[in-house]
């Protein structure tokens, strides 16, 4: 597999991976999405959040923006249904983008000040590597907290849900 269609894999993967995730989290009460946990931005709430704003920061250095990186603890959306929602728009705009990747693409760098202000370039492998690095590691930490409720965390073992 070249690496083109391995960054595919990895949308379809990210896509899917949501879909079962957020199916889960709709079965929480509110209060139990939003109860403060241990773990990076201090609930399912905030690291969904968290999630979502990453991608939108790195898919917009992937298309000539984001030069500067906002707040990381930013909450796009109070409301779950709207996060949902806004999830799997930026799942489909992300599958989009890596269907279109050149073949030339690998040569392509991406210039960026990180959040503690640090200038950065870094070359297309990289950034789509730690970009989709990025939403597994903080799934993962979702998973984490989704096993702390009564709701069974979904599986999200890459090669069951790209080779179910």
């Amino acid at each position: 597999m070249d690496l083109r269609n391995h960054f595919r894999m990895l949308a379809r993967y990210n896509r899917i991976a949501n879909e079962r995730l957020y199916e889960k989290c709709a079965q929480l009460s509110d209060a139990e999405y939003r109860k403060q946990r241990q773990g990076s931005f201090g609930s399912i709430h905030g690291l969904l959040n968290h999630i979502l704003r990453g991608d939108r920061i790195w898919m917009s250095r992937f298309e000539g923006g984001g030069h500067t990186t906002p707040a990381l603890n930013t909450v796009l959306f109070d409301d779950f249904c709207a996060l949902r929602a806004a999830r799997a728009e930026q799942d489909a705009h992300i599958e989009s983008f890596f269907a279109g990747l050149s073949e030339d693409f690998a040569g392509v760098s991406y210039r960026y000040v990180n959040s503690e202000g640090k200038d950065y370039v870094e070359t297309a492998p990289v950034a789509f590597s730690h970009f989709f690095n990025h939403q597994t590691h903080h799934r993962g930490q979702v998973h984490v907290m989704l096993s702390q409720t009564n709701v069974t965390p979904p599986s999200l073992d890459l090669h069951r849900i790209i080779n179910p």
